[in-house]
Formats: structure tokens, sequence, C-alpha cells
């Protein structure tokens, strides 16, 4: 049986800490993530070493740039994150929640023609795998409260500070 090949991609750094970025074989943005723990050479991804390819990944940092600079509030990139059917329809729906808005956990079930299903929504998020681009950080509690980012709360609030949603906050970065 053949080796799997390993996944590709690279670091990025934002002014919220370093992001790994992997592409499936096409290019496609398959997961983009914030990582906590030092970066050790040689980088790996869930015990397998990464190649590294920072040309393909480029497009990636340079919107991402863009986005904490200010200027991209839409992303055009080709995403492919790995996830069941229900997985993809959330996630589609989250892409299409606006720059600078916020939306219920409920709400955002409420568009999935899921008026129940909240929860299922709030998991969605929590394993959504392409983190700002996939804007979960844009799903908030009913009452309005930051509830759980995988990135941590102090990212997702610096997030919807940079968008303008906590007006008359200092942004955090």
């Amino acid at each position: 049986m053949p080796e799997p090949t390993p996944p590709r991609g690279d670091l990025i750094d934002t002014p919220l800490g370093p992001m790994l970025a992997l592409l499936d074989e096409r290019g496609a943005l398959q997961r983009l993530e914030f990582l906590d723990d030092e970066v050790h050479e040689p980088l790996l991804w869930r015990g397998c070493e990464l190649r590294r390819d920072a040309a393909a990944v480029a497009p990636v940092a340079r919107q991402l740039e863009q986005y904490f600079a200010g200027r991209r509030r839409v992303f055009e990139l080709a995403l492919a994150p790995l996830g069941n059917a229900f997985l993809q329809e959330a996630w589609l729906h989250l892409r299409q929640v606006p720059y600078g808005t916020t939306l219920s956990y409920g709400q955002l079930a409420l568009r999935l023609a899921r008026k129940t299903s909240a929860r299922a929504v709030g998991r969605a998020n929590a394993v959504n795998p392409i983190a700002i681009i996939v804007p979960c950080h844009r799903i908030i509690g009913a009452d309005g409260s930051l509830t759980g980012y995988a990135g941590g709360l102090r990212r997702k609030q610096a997030l919807l500070e940079l968008e303008g949603v906590l007006p008359g906050q200092q942004a955090l970065f």
C-alpha cells in the first residue's frame, strides 16, 4: 500500500498569532487554524510532516493580511473543508454572514431551516476547519455574549472589534 501523501501548506503570521493553512491537491484551502503551541521544525500536523509550500499558501496569506489591515471584507479563495452534508451546509451559511454583523446560533439555525437545531449549529461552528474565512467568530449567544471559539474568546473578541461589531473597545492587536 502506498504511503499517504503528506499534507501541503505553511504557517501564516497574523496579528493574533500564527495560523496553519493546509491545501488539498488542487490548491483549495482545507484548513486554516490558529496555533497555540510553540512551532517546531519539522512542522507536523496530526503526526505527519507538512510539505511546506509558501508559494501555494501566498494567496491565503495575502488576503488575511488585507483583512487584518481593514482592506478586505470578502475572501476570494477556493475552499475544500472536509465534513458531512449538514456541516457543509452550515459552513456555506456561515460564509453568507456579512462582515461586521453577528447572528445567534438560533438565528443561523433558522437560516438553515432547522429552527430547533441551535446545538447542531454550535457543533458545526466548533468543528469549522477554516477560521476567519468561514466566519464562525460572527456567531454569538442569543443574549449577545461571546461564546465558544476554537481560537479562544480573546481572538473572537479581537476579530469582532476589527469588524466594528464591538464599537468603542480597544482592539487586542
